[in-house]
Parts: structure tokens; sequence; C-alpha cells
């Protein structure tokens, strides 16, 4: 429970300097996203020109046949490249908006416990079972949140395995291709 003013202020302190943590990242993720998206398509610009160079230049068809098959398989490396990055780039902002909410979370939980347990203290006489449930019920919020929280890691390792095998899969086929 916030008794002073100095507690106040902490609380408010620490509010704004979450909120600045996820402006920063979400600039950082989008400035990321930016130079990466402008040096993909510098790239394609580039590949694009030597690309109709070489097309200009192919006089029969079996050379034409051999031009498209070895343009192709530079731009599926590339494509994964960008997606893998891409992946990258959010995968790394999330982890980091997650700490800022975990901490937030587990702070709230802690003022939110400290002030019922105050409430709690000051229940009338007779208000013993009352007091109980209350107490049953917050546990059972903890347990549920633990559980999804769990859940959502135990998700998105799952998604960054099927993800690394994806990649994976598509360079192997390159390979043989």
């Amino acid at each position: 429970m916030i008794k002073t003013n100095e507690q106040f202020a902490a609380v408010n302190k620490a509010a704004v300097d979450s909120l600045l943590t996820l402006a920063n990242t979400s600039l950082a993720t989008t400035e990321r996203l930016a130079a990466l998206n402008l040096n993909t398509a510098r790239a394609l610009i580039a590949d694009s020109a030597a690309a109709v160079n070489a097309l200009l230049a192919v006089k029969d068809p079996q050379a034409f046949v051999a031009l498209q098959t070895s343009l192709s398989k530079p731009v599926v490396e590339k494509t994964v490249a960008y997606s893998r990055s891409v992946y990258e780039i959010l995968n790394e902002s999330s982890n980091g908006v997650n700490l800022v909410v975990e901490g937030q979370t587990a702070e709230m939980k802690k003022n939110f416990a400290a002030a019922l347990e105050q409430t709690l203290k000051n229940a009338p006489a007779g208000t013993e079972s009352i007091v109980a449930a209350v107490k049953s019920a917050i546990a059972q919020a903890e347990t549920a949140y633990e559980t999804m929280s769990q859940s959502a890691k135990q998700a998105k390792a799952t998604i960054e395995a099927n993800v690394t095998a994806a990649n994976a899969a598509t360079t192997k086929l390159m390979k043989v291709a």
C-alpha cells in the first residue's frame, strides 16, 4: 500500500522508466527492421539489374534454362536469410518486452499482496473463512498465471524450433538442387 509521497513518486518513476524502456525497444526494433528492409531493397535492385543484363545476353534456349536455374537458387537463399533476420529482430524485441512485463507483473503482485495482507489483518472477527477464501483465490490465480506463463514459454520454444527446422530444411533442399 502506498503511504507516502515518496512511495507514490517511486511507483510513478518506475512506471515511466518501464514505458521509456518499451518505447526505446519499439523504436530500436523499427529502426533495425527499416535498415534490413532498405538493405534488402538495395540488394534486390542490384540483383534485378544483373539478372536483366544476363537475360539480355542469352542467345539460345539452353542458356536461358541454365540462367533461370542459376538465378532461382540465390533468390530462395536470400529469402530464407531475410526471414531469419526478421524473426531474430522480432524475437529479440519480444524478449526485451517480456522482461519489462515480467518485472512489472512481479512488482504489482508484490504490492497487491502487501496491500491485501494489510487489509486482511484488519478484517473483523468472524471473517476468518472469508479471509481464507480470498487467500485461496489469490493462490489459485497465481498458479494459473504461472501455468499460462510456462505454456507461453513452451509454445515460443516450439515455434522457434519449428522455424529453425524449416530454415534448415529449405537450406538443405537448396543445396541438393
